[in-house]
C-alpha cells in the first residue's frame, strides 16, 4: 500500500525528542483518590477560580518544600549523583494548536510555593493563549528542536546529565492532565523525576491523582506519604488562599458621596 510522506512538525519533533530522552528513566507510579471537599467549597466561592493545573502546581510545590526528595534530580555527569534543588520548578504540559495541529508544549513555573495562585494561573493561561513566540519556555525548547538531529542529541545530553542543566530544562516535577476532555487516567512520560497527573472531580468529591517517579530517587512509601500530604495541603493552605481571595473581593472600598 502506498501512503503519503508528511513532514514532522516542530511540536511533534519535540515530543519525539522527549520520548527518546525518557527511555532511560525507570518510572513507577502510584494512584490515589483524594478527598477535596473543602477545596471544592472554597473554589466555588472564588469570583475567578484558578484552573486545576495551577492548584496542583502550587500544592505539590508546597509539599516538596518540606520534603527535599521531591526536589531531587538524578544526574549522570560528571558521575552518578543526586542533585537537590532549593526550590521546586514545575513544568506544565500545555495543550495548544500550532499550524493547525494539536500539540503539547511545556511551560516552566518556578518557585510556585511562594507565588500567589492567581499569578501561577495567569502564567499557565498566558502559555495556553499567547503566540508561541511570546512564551520564553516555548521559544527556548523550540529553538533547540529546530537544530539538526546530531546537534539536538548533544544539547539533550547536556541538558539531561548535568544536575543544574536538567533542572533548567526539565524542572523538578511535571503536571499534566486530560481532565478537560473527560475522565481517564494518564500515565505520562517525561525526562523529569516526578510527574503528577489528575482526573475529573468525581460525584463523591474526590479527584484521582497519579504520581509517576524515577525509582532511582525514592520508593513508594515516600510517595504514598506525599499523596496524603498533598490532600492536606489542597484542603488547608490552598483552600485558605482561595477563601482569602474571595473575602478580599467582597471588601470593596466605599466611596464617599458629597451632599
Amino acid at each position: 500500500m502506498r501512503g503519503t510522506v508528511r513532514k514532522i512538525s516542530m511540536p511533534r519533533r519535540l515530543v519525539a525528542d522527549l520520548m527518546h530522552a525518557s527511555i532511560g528513566v525507570p518510572f513507577v507510579s502510584l494512584t490515589r483518590a483524594l478527598d477535596v471537599r473543602p477545596l471544592l467549597e472554597a473554589r466555588a466561592l472564588a469570583m475567578q477560580p484558578p484552573g486545576w493545573a495551577a492548584i496542583f502546581v502550587k500544592a505539590f510545590a508546597l509539599v516538596a518544600k518540606d520534603e527535599p526528595v521531591l526536589r531531587t534530580l538524578y544526574a549522570k555527569w560528571p558521575w552518578p549523583s543526586f542533585y537537590e534543588l532549593p526550590r521546586s520548578i514545575a513544568m506544565v504540559a500545555i495543550a495548544r494548536v500550532e499550524d493547525g495541529h494539536d500539540c503539547v508544549l511545556p511551560q516552566k513555573v518556578p518557585s510556585a510555593d511562594v507565588s500567589p495562585l492567581s499569578e501561577i494561573d495567569a502564567q499557565i493561561r498566558h502559555a495556553k493563549n499567547a503566540p508561541a513566540g511570546e512564551v520564553p519556555a516555548f521559544r527556548k525548547i523550540l529553538r533547540v528542536t529546530r537544530l539538526p538531529l546530531p546537534l539536538r542529541r548533544f544539547m539533550w545530553l547536556v541538558g539531561l546529565n548535568f544536575g543544574r542543566q536538567r533542572a533548567n530544562w526539565f524542572g523538578s516535577f511535571g503536571v499534566t492532565s486530560v481532565a478537560a476532555y473527560g475522565a481517564g487516567e494518564l500515565h505520562a512520560l517525561s525526562p523529569g523525576p516526578f510527574i503528577l497527573s489528575y482526573g475529573v472531580v468525581e460525584p463523591d468529591q474526590t479527584i484521582n491523582v497519579a504520581i509517576r517517579w524515577d525509582h532511582r530517587i525514592t520508593d513508594a512509601a515516600l510517595i504514598a506519604k506525599a499523596l496524603t500530604r498533598l490532600e492536606q495541603v489542597l484542603n488547608s493552605e490552598i483552600a485558605a488562599e482561595l477563601r482569602g481571595q474571595s473575602q478580599q473581593a467582597e471588601q470593596k472600598p466605599v466611596r464617599a458621596v458629597a451632599t
